[in-house]
């Protein structure tokens, strides 16, 4: 008797589809809920159909601003890639069968956590730490500054992941957008 009970447990267990988010209209309703999103990159791309999303649509946008910031983790083909953010782009045309670009933000609410966020990419994922330190030495020279300035991408996880630094030293937030794309 025990074998029977034992197996819808059994069969349950090798179901990994939930491990990891969807972003059809259900899914991206349980990551506004949840507040957590894990995406997987592991084969180096994100492709529609893993995700239940029909090849010719165009990607969602994720916007949790007004509710609080969501977990995101992207599974690389080396490592994750993590982030608290509180606005998710999946770039795509309705030609490709897969997401050429997952877009999300960082916020700082201060010049020393902004330049730690930095520095933690450059450790995390092979942004290059020369450019990183160049920016960040002439921003304390210049706390005031505005600039736009995209970081060299790292590729430590399989995935080019590209820091692009958006700092107004006149604001409480500064942002980074993080772009996480295929290598190839």
């Amino acid at each position: 008797m025990s074998g029977t009970t034992n197996a819808p447990t059994s069969q349950g267990s090798t179901m990994s589809t939930s491990e990891f988010s969807t972003l059809d209209a259900a899914g991206v309703d349980r990551i506004r809920e949840s507040k957590t999103a894990r995406l997987d990159m592991s084969s180096g791309r994100l492709e529609k159909a893993a995700v239940r999303v029909t090849e010719d649509s165009y990607g969602p946008e994720i916007n949790t601003r007004d509710s609080g910031k969501i977990k995101l983790t992207i599974v690389a083909p080396s490592g994750e890639i993590t982030g608290e953010t509180d606005r998710i782009r999946l770039n795509t045309t309705d030609k490709r069968p897969d997401f050429s670009e997952v877009t999300y933000f960082l916020t700082a609410g201060s010049p020393h956590e902004y330049f730690e966020l930095i520095r933690d990419g450059v450790a995390r994922y092979g942004i290059d730490a020369d450019s990183a330190e160049r920016w960040i030495a002439g921003a304390q020279r210049d706390p005031d500054r505005k600039t736009e300035f995209s970081i060299t991408s790292g590729t430590s996880t399989g995935l080019d992941v590209n820091y692009d630094l958006r700092y107004d030293g006149g604001k409480d937030t500064q942002v980074i957008i993080v772009h996480v794309r295929p290598t190839d």
